[in-house]
């Protein structure tokens, strides 16, 4: 009998510890996400299961051009994938199909690196915005068929959840993602 408890307990403790980890992971660390919908397109497609970090930005601001897995602000029960093309107290003007950033470094204004696009995409939408100290402006790649920040405005930062990093499925497209290379201009 007492090698029985002895056991349990054994099993118990593993099934303890391995819980926490779990838990511990995917509270603070990494989380899965499945991918749905054509938003992204062609750089995530629908049924694309990614890895998010959610440390990071608890160690950094978000940077311009990483991709981002964030809560919808007016539902936050609704998850979207987005990257991030302007950051807090950037101007951001939309017209005839360009982009163009105003910032402290630039006054007289630049156009993103966006060469994670198709040459032939014009940006649809013409608008003027200004980011308050704790928003981030956000679209889709696939920016013809994305709901985002030109629909909903600016993205409080409160409602980033982490950043993509691995694309575990399909298998055929895994892949790390580094950002390193992004323009933060």
């Amino acid at each position: 009998m007492k090698l029985f408890i002895l056991a349990f307990w054994e099993v118990a403790e593993v099934v303890l510890i391995a819980v926490v980890t779990v838990f511990a992971i995917r509270t603070f660390l990494m989380q899965p996400f499945l991918v749905s919908g054509d938003s992204m397109e062609p750089n995530f497609s629908t049924g694309n299961y990614l890895l998010v970090d959610e440390l990071t930005y608890r160690l950094r601001a978000p940077e311009r051009g990483e991709v981002i897995v964030l809560r919808y602000p007016n539902d936050p029960s609704v998850f979207y994938i987005k990257r991030i093309i302007a950051l807090p107290g950037d101007r951001i003007v939309i017209n005839n199909g360009e982009i163009k950033i105003y910032n402290s470094e630039h006054p007289e204004g630049f156009v993103p690196d966006q060469s994670y696009l198709d040459k032939n995409l014009k940006t649809v939408g013409n608008m003027d915005v200004t980011l308050d100290k704790n928003d981030y402006f956000v679209m889709g790649d696939n920016r013809n068929f994305s709901y985002d920040s030109r629909s909903w405005g600016p993205l409080p930062k409160k409602d980033i959840i982490g950043i993509v990093r691995l694309r575990l499925f399909p298998i055929g497209e895994i892949k790390a993602f580094n950002y390193a290379t992004a323009t933060s201009n």
